[in-house]
């Protein structure tokens, strides 16, 4: 997907950019017509969050008329982040946003650093007066698909890989297993990370050692890793289960279903938000399974009736508070050999 503006042309604008007005400014313009700009820690072709947050943003574009830019394959280092950032905000832009929790630090900063630029972060966990947080609850999703993978297997194991070991992998994997003892408690989870989200070699082979070990269900959440594990599951004949996206209707032959947790969805609000002159700063808006365009399990349609039915039934208890989902796991991790 090409670029809808450079690097270097967008350092061009910013350096022509007219300073934004006062904070005082914020609640009485509207409808804000931006640009807005986005920074992506990664690459934006990732099959995972980056991609997500970048189809979100050209719905800012293509939906609601907003300009656009955006600057992508930024280091995920604290210093790169912060670089890019202030690029972005000494820009034109009305709002800023950072794809990615990993990014709540140096937004944070760069909103201390430019009091009158308004800066949101997708998945993030620090606010200040001209800093929002808009977040999808990937573990809601998540704790679904563990559920769904208690009640798919027929080994009782299921298997579950992810990449680097960063607070919200964790606090998705804790998800996970939750949902697995919840619907099978019997069932034995062999749970791997690969240090990497893009390496399908590394995720391919451990794919390939669950799969061995016993595993018939696999829950992957690797990004461009991906193709590896998914490349284990067409040899093996294994299914899998994705996350952020709708694996299942990219590849029905091998996924059985899918945690979809879309930060696009939350980038999308962002912008809605700005148009309708509603955005405030210091504020969290969360998204879960009350709303499904966001939050929700994908299942396959030929699933079992009584898996699609038991899902239902157990996102519907989500959506009513009934269920608390654990943020740490304290079982054992499989080492592959």
């Amino acid at each position: 997907m090409r670029p809808l503006v450079s690097r270097r042309r967008l350092l061009l604008a910013g350096a022509a950019a007219a300073t934004l007005g006062a904070c005082g400014r914020w609640k009485s313009a509207a409808p804000e017509h931006g640009p807005i700009a986005a920074m992506f820690p990664g690459r934006i072709d990732d099959g995972g969050v980056n991609e997500a947050g970048y189809r979100g943003l050209l719905r800012i574009r293509d939906e609601l008329g907003i300009p656009v830019v955006f600057v992508d394959g930024v280091s995920p280092d604290e210093e790169a982040m912060k670089d890019a950032l202030r690029e972005l905000a000494g820009s034109d832009a009305k709002m800023v946003i950072a794809n990615g929790g990993q990014a709540s630090a140096a937004v944070q900063r760069v909103a201390w650093e430019s009091p009158e630029q308004r800066f949101t972060v997708i998945q993030g966990d620090l606010t200040r007066p001209n800093l929002a947080i808009y977040a999808v609850l990937q573990e809601q999703s998540v704790w679904l698909a563990g559920a769904a993978a208690g009640l798919l297997t027929k080994s009782n194991v299921v298997g579950h890989l992810s990449g680097p070991r960063v607070p919200s992998a964790l606090k998705a994997r804790a998800a996970f297993a939750a949902g697995l003892a919840h619907t099978n408690a019997e069932a034995r989870l062999l749970t791997s990370f690969s240090g990497t989200p893009d390496d399908p070699a590394v995720a391919k082979r451990i794919a390939l050692a669950e799969i061995d070990a016993g595993a018939d269900v696999l829950y992957t959440a690797i990004d461009a890793g991906r193709s590896g594990a998914i490349e284990a599951s067409r040899e093996r004949g294994v299914k899998q289960i994705g996350d952020v996206r709708d694996w299942v209707a990219l590849m029905p032959d091998v996924f059985v279903a899918s945690a979809v947790a879309d930060p696009g969805f939350a980038v999308f609000q962002v912008g809605r938000d700005l148009f309708d002159n509603i955005w405030q700063g210091e504020l969290v808006k969360r998204f879960g399974v009350r709303t499904p365009d966001g939050v929700r399990l994908a299942i396959a349609p030929g699933a079992p009736e009584a898996v699609r039915s038991r899902v239902t039934s157990l996102t519907q208890e989500m959506a009513a508070g009934s269920i608390k989902i654990p943020d740490a796991y304290g079982g054992p991790e499989f080492v592959p050999a």
